[in-house]
């Protein structure tokens, strides 16, 4: 009769054990997985299960602390109580058949089962134990916190510091992260996730990254007859040209299409007694360290879409526009009007041919790939300075897991590059430099 107790007192240790541990994996999974933004709006909507979650979520690694040590205490303690008992009635062997049974038991069903549930509907899951896990957090939560310290004085020694409030992952770069893996699963679109990255780069990119060179303006001598620059204007596929007086970098104004076609409808028709100069409107200059978050707000509260980048010493650079920067977040814009030179030309045999003067930024989105644009602004740029010379036409390169191959150069400008994945071709070396007839 005592035996048969004891079975069904260690049974019952067994599945109020493997209940809590289910509650442990699932409350974590929830939690993690809950919206913030849906139970922020619950919690003005007055629940006060969603102030809860809110509350837990605020400290979130005490929270994650106390899940694992509520969930490991009980796992360990039934599976030690589980062997304990096994032995008594099966010797030796109980051991064997302990460890069988509670690895079964364990992860199905205090692993897979309840996170399988909760991340199926993590609000509801969050809403409906807010209460049971913030008691546990409040009981086991100074204990987490005596084990991080713990933990911080045994890494300490190996140079390892972790400060108390120190994040491995800013919050953009974990937005980041879970986009990118929803892309994987098929949850997000390419255009999707392009779209949200470009948002979330606008404060690490800079003017200078997405301007029109100055190489590459449409620009207009306020010295031509006003005859020619109002031909200058209509063949331009753009509404804002900048005047220039004696150099290309001498800018005096920036002239408006529909101000010159104001002007013109004024006078008749009669171009050549218009004071193209007077029409111009006044020059804005930025400088090219302006982050693209920064120069969004200021075109908004500007209210104009147009500025001229200069450098250190005051030099035009380029041009920005509000489009510009709208690009970098939607992709490219184009109109009846825009002259479509994408510069990225796919080949049947797997390279692709892309002009010198592409983005970096833009070829990645093209071919959704992940050349690193740090150093460099252009194709022709990232190759320049990875070969850390100017390459003469015919050579090529292997590096960040591609081969790039001069095509054509214009005096010290590389004009056309092919650019071949290494997994196409079965190359694998990288660093390697080759001439037009073989290695040099």
């Amino acid at each position: 009769m005592d035996t048969e107790i004891d079975l069904w007192f260690a049974a019952s240790i067994v599945v109020i054990s493997l209940l809590l541990s289910a509650f442990f994996a699932g409350a974590e999974t929830a939690f993690t997985a809950a919206s913030r933004a849906r139970m922020h709006t619950l919690e003005q909507a007055g629940d006060p299960r969603a102030a809860i979650v809110n509350r837990i979520l605020a400290i979130r690694e005490r929270f994650i602390g106390a899940m694992l040590i509520g969930y490991n205490i009980v796992a360990i303690g039934a599976s030690a109580f589980t062997t304990s008992v096994l032995t008594a009635l099966f010797g030796k062997s109980g051991v064997i058949y302990a460890t069988v049974g509670m690895s079964v038991l364990v992860i199905v069903f205090a692993e897979v089962l309840p996170k399988t549930l909760a991340i199926s509907k993590p609000d509801q899951t969050a809403l409906a134990t807010a209460r049971p896990v913030a008691f546990a957090v409040a009981v086991m939560g100074p204990l987490a916190i005596a084990i991080e310290q713990l933990v911080r004085l045994m890494l300490k020694p190996f140079g390892v510091t972790i400060g108390e409030h120190q994040s491995i992952l800013t919050a953009s770069e974990e937005l980041r992260g879970q986009v990118a893996l929803m892309h994987r699963e098929g949850g997000v679109a390419k255009a999707e996730r392009d779209m949200l990255g470009g948002l979330l780069d606008l404060s690490e990119l800079n003017v200078s990254d997405v301007m029109v060179h100055r190489t590459k303006m449409r620009a207009i001598d306020a010295d031509q007859a006003s005859e020619d620059i109002v031909r200058a204007v209509l063949s331009s596929p753009y509404t804002r040209m900048p005047l220039w007086r004696g150099t290309p970098e001498n800018i005096i104004g920036v002239l408006h299409a529909k101000d010159l076609l104001r002007a013109l409808d004024a006078a008749g028709g009669d171009a050549s007694g218009l004071k193209v100069e007077a029409l111009a409107l006044e020059t804005w200059f930025v400088p090219g360290t302006t982050s693209l978050r920064a120069q969004l707000k200021a075109f908004l509260t500007k209210k104009t879409h147009f500025a001229l980048v200069v450098d250190e010493y005051g030099e035009v650079m380029g041009l920005v526009t509000l489009e510009d920067i709208l690009e970098e977040i939607v992709g490219e814009i184009a109109d009846e009007h825009d002259v479509t030179v994408s510069g990225v030309r796919p080949q049947g045999d797997g390279s692709v041919n892309v002009d010198g003067g592409v983005p970096i930024r833009d070829l990645n989105r093209a071919m959704d790939w992940n050349l690193p644009d740090e150093e460099a602004t252009t194709i022709a740029g990232l190759v320049i300075h990875e070969a850390r010379t100017i390459p003469d036409q015919g050579n090529a390169f292997n590096f960040h897991g591609f081969r790039f191959q001069v095509i054509r150069k214009a005096k010290n400008r590389i004009t056309t590059l092919r650019i071949t994945p290494l997994t196409a071709t079965g190359v694998q070396v990288t660093g390697q430099i080759e001439g037009p007839r073989g290695a040099v």
